[in-house]
C-alpha cells in the first residue's frame, strides 16, 4: 500500500481546467478529468491504491539517495531528481494548456547518469476509485474505458497488464529519455491523435514564461508573488473564468475529524481577492474574465444570490458522501458537492459590489454590472437586518454576524459611489441614509468597549478574524481606537502557541457555535489580513515578521494548503487554496506600499 503523505508534500500541474497532485516519490494521487470537479481517475489521496494512482519512479533496488524537485523557472511544469546508487534520473510533469484539445497529463523520464533502473505503475479507476474500467492494449497505445469516459496512455516504455494495473519496468541511461502521455476523452468518440509529448513540453514552457512576462510587479517578495499568481491562474477555469476554491475535496481541516468539505467550485468571496490580486498585477483579462463569469454567474433573481457556483456558473450543487473512500489520514467522511451553496450569507452582497466597485476604478467595462448591483441592493435593503450563516458558513443557529453587516455597509457604501457617477439611477439619498444606519447598529450592537474590539456576532463575547477587514474595507480609518483595539484583540486571544491566526475559537469535542464538533488549524489567509492590519496601524516591523512566517509555512514549491496544524506543523485543509494565495499576493503589495511611504517619509 501507498504511504499517505503529508499535504505539503504534494506539488500542482494544472492546464487551467483541471489539476493533478503529485507527491515527491513520483505518485500521483489525485486527479479530476476532464474538469475540477469532476470524478477523480485518481483518488489514492483520500483512500488507498486500490483508488487508482499513477507512480513513476526508481525501481525496486534502486532507492533514492536524496530527491529533490522543482518548477522550471516560473512555469508549472514539475521536475523531480532523484539521485540513486546506479545514478542520476528525473522526471518532468506538466499537463498542456487546452485549447480545443482533449486533457492530458504528460510525465517524461530522462537519464541524467549512470543507468537507472524505473518503474511505472499507473491503475485507472472511475468515478472516485469506485469503477474498474475495461483496458485494451494496441501496440504503443492503452485504452480504459467506464461509461462515458476513457483514458489513452501512450508511451515509448514497453507495457504489460498486471493485478488490474499498467505497468512499464525500463532502465533510463544518461541522454536518454521517455515519455508517457495519459488523455481523457469521450468513450463514444474515435480514439484521439497520439500526442507528441516533446512539443507539449515545448508550448507549456512557451506558455507559463510568456504569462508571467507580463507581471507588473516588481517589489519585495516578487518570487513568492510570482508563485501565488501563478497558482490562481491554475485554478482558473479558463473557458469561463471561474477561480476555483482549491482542486481538491475532503482535505481535512482537523486529521482524523469531520470537517472535510469540498473546494472544487467557485466562491465569490475567495474569487474576490483573487480578483484584486490579478488586477493589481496587471493581468487585466483574467480579471477581466473573472467579472465577466461573476455577472452571469449572479443573473436572475437577486434573492437568489448564491456564495459559490460551479465552474460555469451552475446553481445546484448537492452535497453527498463517499463511503467506499477512508478519507485522508481517515478523516471521514468524504464529501462531494457542498450544501453551503444554498445559505444566506450576507457578506457575499458587500465582495459583489467592492468587486464591480474596483473593476470600475481600474477602467474595465460594466455592461450590465451596474444595473445588476443597484438590482442587488434592492433586495439587501429588505433583508440586511436578518441573522446570517456568515462568511465561515456555520452550520450552527443563524447569528447576526459583525462581518456580515460591514459587507452590507460595504455594499451600500459602492453602490451610493456608483450613483454619484450618474451611471445609473436610484434612490441615493434613502441609500445615503441606509449606509449610516448600518454603519451605527455595527458599531453600537458589534462592538464590545470593555474589550475595545468587535465581537463576532451582536452582543457575543467572541472573537472573529474577519473584522479585521474592516479597515480594508474603509468602515473604520486605521487610526480609530476601535480598530487597533480588534488587531490587538484579535493578535492576543485568537491566536495558535505559536502566534497563527484562527478565524474563531472552537470546541473541540463539544459542539461549538458553527454547529460542528472538533478543532481546526490556524486559518491561513486571516493571518495575512492580520499581517495587513498591523501594517495599517503603523506596525510595520511586525506585520512584516509575520508575513515572513507565513512565507516559511510554504512547501518547497511555494505552495500553501488553507489551514496550519501548529500541533503537528504541518498543512492542513484543501490544497492549494486560492484565498490563501491571493491573500499572499495582496500583503505582499500592501507591505511594499507601506514600508515605500515610511522610506519616503523619512
Amino acid at each position: 500500500m501507498l504511504a499517505t503523505r503529508r499535504i505539503e508534500d504534494f506539488a500542482l500541474v494544472s492546464d487551467m481546467q483541471t489539476a493533478a497532485l503529485i507527491g515527491r516519490d513520483g505518485t500521483v494521487e489525485w486527479a479530476c478529468l476532464p474538469r475540477f470537479d469532476s470524478p477523480a481517475i485518481f483518488a489514492n489521496l483520500l483512500g488507498d491504491q486500490d483508488n487508482g494512482f499513477w507512480r513513476i519512479g526508481p525501481a525496486g533496488g534502486a532507492d533514492p539517495v536524496s530527491t529533490d524537485r522543482r518548477y522550471r523557472e516560473d512555469t508549472l511544469v514539475l521536475e523531480t531528481r532523484w539521485v540513486t546508487r546506479f545514478g542520476i534520473v528525473k522526471v518532468i510533469d506538466f499537463m498542456p494548456p487546452r485549447e480545443h484539445g482533449a486533457p492530458q497529463l504528460v510525465r517524461v523520464v530522462e537519464g541524467v547518469s549512470g543507468r537507472v533502473p524505473m518503474a511505472s505503475r499507473l491503475r485507472m479507476r472511475m468515478d472516485y476509485g469506485s469503477v474498474v474500467p475495461w483496458v485494451e492494449t494496441w501496440g504503443d497505445r492503452t485504452q480504459a474505458v467506464a461509461g462515458p469516459n476513457s483514458l489513452w496512455l501512450d508511451t515509448t516504455a514497453p507495457t504489460y497488464g498486471e493485478d488490474l494495473t499498467t505497468c512499464s519496468d525500463f532502465t533510463v541511461t544518461e541522454g536518454e529519455r521517455l515519455t508517457f502521455t495519459l488523455t481523457w476523452h469521450p468513450s463514444h468518440l474515435s480514439p484521439p491523435p497520439v500526442p507528441d509529448a516533446e512539443a507539449a513540453l515545448k508550448v507549456t514552457e512557451e506558455f507559463w514564461t510568456d504569462w508571467v512576462s507580463h507581471c507588473t510587479y516588481d517589489g519585495p517578495y516578487r518570487e513568492a508573488v510570482v508563485r501565488s499568481l501563478i497558482t490562481l491562474k491554475a485554478l482558473t477555469y479558463a473557458p469561463t473564468g471561474g477561480i476555483v476554491a482549491a482542486p481538491t475535496t475532503s482535505l481535512p481541516e482537523h486529521l482524523g475529524g469531520i470537517r472535510n468539505w469540498d473546494y472544487r467550485f467557485c466562491w465569490l468571496r475567495d474569487a474576490a481577492l483573487s480578483f484584486s490580486s490579478l488586477l493589481r498585477t496587471g493581468y487585466w483579462a483574467e480579471a477581466r474574465d473573472w467579472a465577466g463569469w461573476l455577472v452571469r454567474a449572479v443573473a436572475g433573481d437577486p434573492e437568489k444570490l448564491q456564495i459559490m457556483y460551479g465552474l460555469g456558473g451552475e446553481r445546484q450543487l448537492p452535497e453527498s458522501e463517499l463511503p467506499w473512500l477512508n478519507g485522508y489520514e481517515d478523516s471521514r467522511p468524504v464529501r462531494i458537492g457542498n450544501d453551503a451553496a444554498g445559505q444566506l450569507q450576507l457578506d457575499v452582497y458587500g465582495e459583489v459590489a467592492e468587486t464591480l466597485h474596483r473593476a470600475r476604478q481600474a477602467g474595465l467595462p460594466a455592461g450590465p454590472a451596474d444595473h445588476l448591483q443597484v438590482k442587488l441592493i434592492h433586495f439587501l435593503e429588505e433583508h440586511w437586518m436578518e441573522p446570517d450563516d456568515g462568511i465561515w458558513e456555520s452550520r450552527g443557529p443563524r447569528r447576526h454576524y459583525v462581518h456580515s453587516k460591514v459587507m452590507a455597509w460595504v455594499a451600500v457604501d459602492r453602490t451610493v459611489q456608483l450613483l454619484e457617477t450618474g451611471a445609473v439611477d436610484g434612490p441615493i439619498e434613502r441609500w445615503k441614509a441606509l449606509r449610516e444606519r448600518i454603519h451605527q447598529e455595527v458599531c453600537e450592537r458589534g462592538f464590545d468597549p470593555e474589550r475595545n474590539t468587535f465581537t463576532q456576532s451582536y452582543g457575543s463575547k467572541e472573537l472573529d478574524a474577519a473584522t479585521l477587514l474592516i479597515p480594508q474595507m474603509g468602515f473604520l480609518p486605521p487610526e480609530d481606537p476601535r480598530v487597533i483595539g480588534t488587531v490587538e484583540a484579535i493578535q492576543r486571544d485568537l491566536t495558535t502557541s505559536d502566534g497563527f491566526v484562527m478565524r474563531y475559537l472552537t470546541a473541540g469535542d463539544e459542539v461549538g457555535i458553527d454547529g460542528l464538533s472538533g478543532d481546526e488549524g490556524a486559518f491561513l489567509v486571516c493571518n495575512f489580513w492580520l499581517a495587513d492590519g498591523l501594517a495599517m496601524i503603523g506596525r510595520h516591523d511586525e506585520a512584516r515578521d509575520l508575513f515572513e512566517r507565513l512565507l516559511g509555512l510554504r512547501n518547497d514549491l511555494g505552495l500553501l494548503a488553507e489551514e496550519w496544524d501548529s500541533k503537528r506543523e504541518r498543512q492542513v485543509g484543501n490544497f492549494p487554496q486560492a484565498f490563501v494565495h491571493g491573500g499572499v499576493v495582496d500583503t505582499a503589495l500592501r507591505l511594499a506600499e507601506k514600508f515605500s511611504t515610511a522610506e519616503a517619509a523619512a
